[in-house]
Parts: C-alpha cells; sequence; structure tokens
C-alpha cells in the first residue's frame, strides 16, 4: 500500500509539472519541467538493503522517497521557451492513464481486505 502510495505521490507530481507547462507555453524564458522517481526511490531501497532489519528499513525507506522535479536546459523556440505543446499534451494523456491504473489497483487491495475481514 505504501509503494500505491507513493505512486501516487509521483503522478501528481508529474500532473502538476506538466500542467505548469502547459499554462507557461507563452512565457518567454520558460524551461519545461520534468519529475523523476525512480532514481529517488532505488537509491532510498538499495541504502535500507544494507540496514539489518529489512522489511521495516524497506518500508521506511519507500515512505521516504520522493520525487524529484529537474528543468530542461534545451529550448525549441527563438524566445527561449522549452514547452512542446504536443508533448506535454501526449504526456498528460500518459500520465492519466497511468492514475488510473494505480487507482484500480488500490481499490482491487482494499476490494481484497473488505473481503478478507467481512468473511
Amino acid at each position: 500500500m505504501a509503494m500505491l502510495y507513493k505512486s501516487m505521490d509521483y503522478l501528481w507530481s508529474k500532473q502538476t509539472c506538466i500542467l505548469d507547462n502547459i499554462a507557461n507555453v507563452e512565457t518567454p524564458g520558460y524551461q519545461t519541467k520534468y519529475v523523476t522517481f525512480e532514481e529517488s526511490l532505488q537509491q532510498a531501497i538499495q541504502s535500507a538493503s544494507r540496514d539489518g532489519r529489512p522489511v521495516a528499513a524497506m518500508r521506511q525507506a519507500i515512505e521516504g522517497a520522493q520525487p524529484v522535479i529537474h528543468e530542461a536546459a534545451e529550448t525549441t523556440r527563438m524566445d527561449g521557451n522549452g514547452v512542446d505543446v504536443t508533448e506535454q499534451m501526449v504526456e498528460l494523456t500518459r500520465e492519466a492513464y497511468q492514475m488510473q491504473y494505480v487507482m484500480d489497483a488500490i481499490s482491487r487491495d482494499f476490494s481484497m481486505l473488505r473481503t478478507a475481514i467481512s468473511g
């Protein structure tokens, strides 16, 4: 469940960045932002695997991993703006599908718990 929560946190951050990019498509000098999470999670898990209490350390590593926001260095226009609206719209659609998949997984987990509790 902690991993699903962190996945939603990442997807929310990604959606926010994409919407910021689209909102600033006409802002001169604006650099496209993007979010990464895999590297942060991988580093946290690797450091937790060296701990003597693997289960507690892994849970703590997953809960402590945070999405990281970056700025792209390249620009696509003469005014220095780096936003490609078509690319951002594709990413927004992809992110919506990813968010729906995670929401379905959370719903299935709660459904299984509800079934186990009610018998």
